[in-house]
């Protein structure tokens, strides 16, 4: 899945192919998204809100910062994907044309177990 969206991708040349774990990070269909990172049907589109835990510490979320320029970081909730006490809610978005490589680097990370769709209300 990431491959194709890789593929499709204007960056695909600067990404590696994604290692077969990193696929079984993502808890959401990564198909769903359309090649300029989008959900939904052609009348209303919408990027795709996601978020995933890291560890707490600055060097963690500096790595994180690096790769997902999106990336919002909240130390006090759990979110829904259900964060522990020693580790950071990051919450980011699809809404860029190398949504796909992002999405492959964050689910590289060691430290990044999952990664899940956010459903902000």
């Amino acid at each position: 899945m990431v491959a194709a969206l890789l593929a499709a991708s204007p960056f695909h040349v600067l990404a590696a192919q994604p290692r077969e774990a990193a696929l079984g990070v993502f808890g959401f269909d990564l198909c769903d998204l359309d090649s300029e990172g989008l959900v939904g049907p052609p009348d209303g589109k919408r990027a795709l809100d996601y978020e995933l835990c890291i560890p707490a510490g600055e060097g963690f979320a500096a790595e994180v910062r690096a790769i997902d320029a999106s990336a919002r970081f909240y130390p006090g909730p759990r979110g829904r994907i259900g964060c522990g006490p020693d580790q950071v809610l990051v919450i980011g978005n699809t809404h860029r044309p190398d949504f796909a490589f992002v999405l492959q680097r964050l689910a590289e990370l060691p430290y990044v177990e999952r990664i899940e769709r956010a459903w902000l209300e």
